[in-house]
């Protein structure tokens, strides 16, 4: 007869068997000794473009485009040509005159064909800011305002070549008579200013834009 002592002892002696944790696992581990690449867990920053908005630069480069022209107005019915007035001696005088070229008078005694030359820049760089102000990332408040300030410089002189052949400066920087800067008007500001404000923004905003989130 078989010892029940025998089947007890053999009972014991068996192997138990290995307890099966059926708790539900993560599918991808996040931390740690991840296997999914760190790429897939970064995400880039999503750039959203002025879209509509861009309207409210374009409302500051018509403001441009005004003021430019109300001061260029101004300056042909208040002043003689080339008779200069002084206003912060001898720093700042108002002087009226012509410019047949580009900055700093370049091709200003060319044949006339400068007009039309310098015109059709003027209308490509301006499409091509209007175009870019809708493109341009929501976000880059100091970019849009350096692009509409430009803009509006630009087709501030734009007009003059148009109506009048030339553009009218009045804003004359010296230092007695001693050192003078070249005449200049509201629109030339504008074009400065803002291209400074685009180089800042290129250098020092630009990547930080891009920097992605992790």
């Amino acid at each position: 007869m078989p010892n029940p002592t025998d089947s007890s002892d053999n009972q014991h002696d068996k192997p138990s068997q290995a307890e099966v944790d059926h708790s539900p696992k993560p599918a991808h581990a996040t931390t740690g000794s991840s296997t999914t690449p760190r790429s897939r867990l970064t995400k880039k920053p999503k750039v959203v473009a002025n879209g509509s908005r861009a309207f409210i630069w374009y409302a500051l480069a018509l403001i441009i485009i005004v003021i430019d022209q109300w001061t260029k107005w101004l300056a042909e019915t208040k002043l003689n040509f080339h008779d200069p007035v002084p206003v912060i001696e001898p720093f700042l005088n108002w002087t009226l005159a012509y410019n047949y070229g580009a900055a700093f008078s370049f091709l200003a005694d060319a044949g006339g064909w400068q007009k039309w030359f310098f015109s059709g820049l003027a209308l490509l760089m301006s499409l091509f800011l209007i175009i870019y102000l809708l493109k341009a990332p929501r976000k880059a408040t100091l970019l849009s305002l350096g692009l509409a300030m430009v803009l509006g410089g630009a087709l501030g002189n734009l007009i003059d070549r148009l109506l009048h052949g030339h553009v009218i400066d009045f804003i004359h920087v010296h230092y007695a008579d001693v050192w003078h800067y070249p005449i200049f008007n509201i629109a030339d500001i504008g074009i400065s200013l803002g291209v400074v404000l685009i180089v800042i923004d290129m250098l020092f905003l630009e990547k930080k834009r891009e920097v992605p989130r992790s």
